[in-house]
């Protein structure tokens, strides 16, 4: 079988791409932590798409950086609404959030804003302490969504 049949024998084996025609993907958060905005795992049945939201940072279309946690985090998190949106996906579609920290002294800052922003949204979530790119940025958000 050349790979040109075999991608047609699962596109035709996958249906038609009318997401109209089947039921919405179903989400299921699994042992959420208590007043936190995420869980342990996040299950996704019956997803029809998955995107893949590269790491975004604090900085707005002109490359403005504001200087305080909080508001970086606001931004980088805008940032991510607005790939999801993109892809006619909301914040209600994450299923895997990492946050990359510049420091471990952002934890906080980083939950409150977190939490203010998701709600009862409960995304898988990583947070890695480390290096970033640029100096200037004191977070940068990954995501992954399912619809």
């Amino acid at each position: 079988m050349t790979r040109r049949s075999a991608v047609a024998a699962l596109a035709a084996a996958a249906g038609p791409l009318d997401a109209g025609s089947r039921a919405p993907a179903a989400h299921r958060a699994h042992n959420l932590e208590k007043g936190s905005a995420y869980c342990q795992a996040h299950e996704v049945t019956g997803a029809r798409r998955l995107l893949f939201v590269s790491g975004q940072v604090p900085a707005d279309g002109d490359g403005t950086v504001p200087s305080d946690f909080p508001s970086q985090a606001r931004l980088a998190w805008s940032n991510v609404v607005a790939q999801l949106a993109a892809a006619g996906m909301t914040l209600d579609d994450l299923v895997k959030v990492t946050i990359f920290l510049s420091d471990r002294r952002y934890r906080a800052d980083n939950a409150a804003v977190r939490k203010e922003l998701l709600g009862d949204r409960a995304p898988a979530l990583t947070i890695v302490v480390c290096g970033i790119y640029d100096e200037a940025w004191l977070l940068e958000i990954e995501a992954v969504a399912a619809a």
